[in-house]
């Protein structure tokens, strides 16, 4: 076992980030640590870590306790912070250099930033990366000492969309090579397509735990996907609404129908459509996902992100 945590809470104040939790992860993989700002995601990987102590719990990392023994365990495990600060006007492979020294065991420099796509850049300064290449030289000094576990915070945090797409293909790859990787992020798809396993965390709280296809088959009962019709002409809709269908609102001469059940959707459109009168202008399949099911377990993000702003204000308001 990797990781295995008993009972672990951390207050700061009369605020509980977590609260009693007990976890055991085995070796190998990508596991996810997925939920909104506030959820106490950080302060668990932060633990992990030995960059922060506990209030109460027992936690081993590698055989080891992070508060304890927090020099050897950073022998045997590689972080991705989630900030990194660069010394500017070194470049990535003097960077590299300068943070192998740090280790007893390192790897070749050289070869690491071959490993996450930057060897092109190994002379330039670090001030003129962009933020994805940032972000891939942080995973390199997570990579340089060859570790058994690999802890990423929030990797893709901030990045473009193509930034973020290059950031999944170098976690997959981690992944391929037989690493265990720790993923902490409040991306509900980069969980699910990254992810053998997602912890879910709500207010200091796990309240699933599971692989993304185990959550959603849980959420969804086994229901057939949904299914959006898109129609337009005379059409006569009461095979539709027979079958369970809905009517949303119309947009312009086009009419849109949703239905949960495809298996009685399906038959319906093909006997709305022996009608010469009438066009299929969209057919639209959607099997539920794990953002249906964060969003039944979390709720609406943006509402739990400014109760986490609020939360925040009334702390600093209260200690100034």
């Amino acid at each position: 076992m990797i990781i295995e945590i008993e009972g672990l809470s951390k207050s700061y104040g009369n605020a509980a980030a977590l609260k009693s939790i007990n976890l055991r992860i085995e070796a190998g993989g990508v596991v996810g640590i997925l939920g909104p700002n506030g959820a106490g995601k950080t302060t668990l990987v932060e633990i992990l870590e030995g960059l922060r102590a506990a209030t109460s719990g027992r936690v081993s990392v590698l055989g080891m306790d992070p508060a304890r023994q927090a020099r050897a365990l950073r022998e045997l495990i590689g972080v991705q912070l989630q900030a990194t600060n660069f010394i500017e006007e070194l470049t990535p492979l003097e960077t590299l250099k300068l943070f192998a020294a740090f280790f007893k065991k390192s790897l070749p420099p050289g070869e690491v930033l071959e490993r996450v796509k930057l060897a092109d850049r190994a002379t330039s300064r670090n001030s003129v990366l962009s933020g994805g290449q940032r972000q891939r030289l942080a995973i390199a000094m997570a990579l340089i000492n060859d570790p058994q576990l690999i802890i990423l915070d929030e990797p893709t945090s901030g990045l473009d969309p193509g930034a973020r797409r290059e950031m999944h293909t170098h976690i997959a790859d981690l992944r391929t090579s037989g690493k265990t990787v720790l993923l902490s992020t409040h991306y509900v798809e980069e969980a699910e397509k990254l992810c053998d396993r997602v912890i879910l965390l709500r207010a200091g709280e796990i309240i699933a735990d599971a692989s993304p296809s185990e959550l959603i088959a849980r959420a969804g009962g086994g229901a057939a996907p949904g299914v959006s019709i898109v129609l337009t002409g005379e059409v006569d809709a009461k095979p539709l609404l027979r079958a369970g269908a809905t009517e949303q609102v119309r947009d312009g001469s086009q009419r849109r129908f949703n239905s949960a059940d495809v298996r009685r959707a399906i038959p319906a459109l093909a006997r709305v459509l022996l009608d010469p009168g009438v066009s299929l202008v969209d057919l639209e399949m959607r099997r539920p996902g794990l953002e249906d099911v964060y969003l039944d377990l979390i709720g609406d993000p943006d509402q739990q992100n400014d109760d986490h702003q609020k939360k925040e204000d009334q702390q600093k308001g209260e200690g100034a």
